[in-house]
């Protein structure tokens, strides 16, 4: 996780540095001061990868350190088994569909494709969650 962490951070640390570029060049090089939509964005989006390599770091303390993380491992190191993958689920392509239409009902503004939808993909996630839930006392 250190590894992760380590590259959201470098992330964070490139758009806050471009942040601060784009305001100074947009506040000298043109006539309505700097441009405040752009700025905004490369402020949160280093804001939010700080946030995320804030999280892989306080993670990786709490966890025993991966294969990844050790510079002499070898690839053997990290063979077995990584969790269980569902081979054959159609749940994912209902909650792309269903994020999909939100997506298209709210660039449009349609309330009735923004409703519907959004109780398709809230009906999906449910469904990929509880694909393979059997009830309390069965194992």
């Amino acid at each position: 996780m250190k590894v992760e962490a380590r590259v959201f951070d470098i992330v964070a640390i490139f758009a806050l540095v471009v942040a601060i570029v784009y305001a100074v060049l947009t506040g000298s090089m043109t006539r309505d001061g700097v441009e405040p939509i752009g700025t905004v964005a490369l402020l949160l989006s280093g804001g939010l990868a700080l946030l995320v390599g804030s999280y892989f770091r306080f993670v990786a303390r709490r966890i025993e350190p991966r294969p990844e993380d050790h510079e002499d491992a070898e690839i053997s190191d990290g063979a077995g088994d990584l969790g269980f993958f569902s081979p054959g689920s159609y749940w994912p392509v209902g909650v792309a569909a269903g994020a999909a239409l939100v997506g298209i009902g709210l660039a449009f503004m349609y309330t009735w494709l923004i409703v519907l939808s959004g109780i398709a993909l809230l009906i999906a996630i449910g469904g990929l969650v509880f694909e393979y839930h059997t009830g309390p006392g069965h194992h």
